[in-house]
């Protein structure tokens, strides 16, 4: 059996409270951190002075350093090849929304092998490998979880959350409010084992940041540019350095937590990012950045540390992915991966352990928005046909293709195959899955509009909806109730005073109910006073659930359709979601 490994921040930690040797080491914790847009240079321990990372680079110092990782180009591909050791192709996840970033339900996961085993499982993050449960991470082996499901999130202090399926209130900075969740996981749990997977959400926009850890950037000039320094923004540059040093300081706090509960010297910690960095700042020499298949969208920070187990300060040119992380991991706490479904991934040990012997040369494939890639130890062949020799060529400036064309055309030979193998796997069909426990959330996200309904942004992840005028508008989520019943309806709206009195119609297979828009709300756009830098996306309101009434909900496939049937004012509302909870 083989076992894979992945990009982030992981953690085996090992050991109770004050007495670590009572825990047997075979079954250690694990603590997985992940960055989120992250680039590799955006650590000091790869030589970037423009910042401090010392919490993280002692991750390295303590234990091993890849020098050659990579994950993929974007963020839900590269969390789906983590959580299963498969590309991520394999599992159904070909986009970042709109239901194109679910883990297919036969994907067997990483934190499924680890409850299987007896741990205690946890995630606090960005999950952004599907929403409706049975997609939820409380369905993919997470016991506990307290974060987001989407791809992107408007508000970083304050914002509403996801805690086990419901919606709760988050508590200050988002990055911070999620160390102190994992935080109480591990002192719950801390008579093991526990798997606590803390995927953040930053430096990924919106660029906000408290401002304990902007002050040192403001004004900022780096000393270490980018390879083409006039596409750099400093303004983004210098938030994207502030939000680095505060997940240092989070990775730090969790990091002296376990030096207090004794569970340290039995620890795996690994740090990764999920893709290259979200701006043009400096990342070694490298071309491309985020959702490049270049080595700069890919290549990744990974950072493992087991005191007294993985040796000091070591460093791995072999080179090594994402798809890797479920083997290693699995075989490093001695448990078995659930599953039938053959890995891509290698089991990273015999590296970390100094136990390889005739370590295999290998490819490891990119695929995203239609281009796929390899990668060798020593070549790539890019998205375009083109060669380049990595190991002499780091930056990827000089084209072997015709000087070497027997290399290109191996490589080109294996990509043909890889791609036919995958086949057409952007083709999508699946339904949101409705009642298969007792509350569903439909954000916009997820929908479709017909007529003049407009987006709040054209990236759909937490946008809204607005526009809403006329009897031919409709808001459509493609659904597929699995338990028939009676369903109590609430929509996420804003409504301003003059708007009131709007009458909305819902219809499933025929079965319909309306309600009228009784109650005036209307928040004001949160987000861009705390912006260090204007976003692309769009802003966000503080919505909030008014009751649209009850209806029987047929089992079956089909349209959950809203419509507006009387429109008094200028819209019947702003939508940023409706919810269904089952309630016979």
């Amino acid at each position: 059996m083989r076992y894979p490994c992945a990009a982030l921040l992981l953690v085996f930690l090992v050991g109770c409270a004050g007495d670590p040797g009572d825990q047997p080491s075979s079954h250690p914790n694990v603590l997985l951190i992940l960055a989120d847009d992250q680039g590799w240079g955006d650590l000091s321990v790869h030589g970037n002075t423009n910042l401090s990372t010392p919490n993280i680079d002692s991750i390295a110092h303590q234990g091993a350093l890849f020098e050659n990782f990579y994950v993929s180009a974007v963020c839900s591909p590269t969390r789906a090849e983590i959580l299963t050791g498969r590309y991520h192709p394999r599992g159904g996840v070909h986009g970042t929304s709109a239901g194109s970033e679910r883990l297919d339900l036969d994907e067997r996961t990483m934190a499924e092998a680890f409850q299987a085993a007896g741990y205690a499982t946890g995630a606090f993050g960005k999950w952004h490998n599907g929403s409706q449960s049975p997609y939820h991470p409380n369905d993919r082996g997470f016991g506990e979880f307290y974060g987001f499901t989407s791809g992107h999130w408007a508000q970083y202090f304050n914002p509403p959350l996801d805690h086990n399926g419901e919606i709760v209130r988050g508590n200050g900075f988002l990055a911070d409010d999620l160390t102190d969740h994992a935080i109480a996981f591990i002192e719950e749990h801390r008579e093991g084992p526990f798997f606590t997977y803390v995927p953040y959400n930053t430096p990924h926009s919106p660029m906000q940041v408290p401002d304990r850890f902007f002050e040192k950037f403001d004004g900022y000039v780096p000393g270490m540019q980018n390879r083409d320094p006039e596409n750099e923004d400093l303004p983004h540059l210098r938030a994207a350095l502030a939000m680095v040093e505060n997940l240092d300081w989070n990775v730090g706090r969790m990091l002296t937590r376990l030096d207090e509960l004794g569970l340290a010297e039995n620890t795996i910690v690994i740090y990764m990012s999920d893709n290259g960095p979200n701006g043009w700042r400096w990342n070694g020499d490298m071309k491309g950045r985020k959702g490049s298949i270049d080595e700069g969208g890919l290549r990744a920070p990974a950072l493992f540390r087991w005191k007294g187990r993985i040796p000091a300060g070591r460093k791995i040119d072999r080179i090594a992915g994402a798809i890797d992380l479920l083997p290693t991991l699995t075989q490093m706490a001695d448990i078995p991966v659930v599953g039938d479904k053959p890995l891509d991934g290698l089991s990273l040990r015999p590296l970390l352990m100094d136990e390889a012997q005739g370590w295999p040369d290998r490819e490891l494939f990119t695929f995203w928005n239609g281009r796929v890639g390899v990668r060798t130890q020593q070549y790539r062949l890019d998205g375009e046909g083109r060669l380049f020799d990595i190991a002499a060529d780091r930056g990827q400036r000089v084209d072997l293709a015709n000087e070497r064309p027997d290399e290109r055309s191996k490589l080109q030979a294996d990509v043909d195959a890889m791609t036919a193998e995958m086949g057409d796997y952007t083709a999508d069909d699946r339904p949101l899955p409705v009642g298969h426990k007792d509350f569903t959330w439909l954000p916009a996200r997820d929908a479709t509009t017909r007529g003049g309904v407009e987006r709040s942004s054209r990236h759909p992840n937490s946008s809204y909806f607005s526009n809403w005028k006329r009897p031919d508008d409709a808001i459509v989520w493609a659904v597929e109730v699995e338990r028939e019943g009676t369903y109590e309806v609430e929509a996420y709206y804003a409504c301003p005073p003059a708007d009131v009195g709007a009458t909305v119609e819902v219809d499933f297979l025929g079965a319909t109910m309306t309600a009228t828009i009784d109650e005036a709300y209307d928040p004001p756009l949160i987000g861009e006073a705390d912006d260090r830098f204007p976003r692309q996306e769009g802003y966000t309101k503080d919505f909030r659930p008014f009751s649209l009434g009850t209806m029987k909900l047929a089992q079956g496939r089909g349209e959950l359709l809203l419509r507006a049937t009387r429109v008094p004012g200028s819209q019947a509302m702003e939508l940023s979601a409706v919810t269904l909870r089952l309630n016979d």
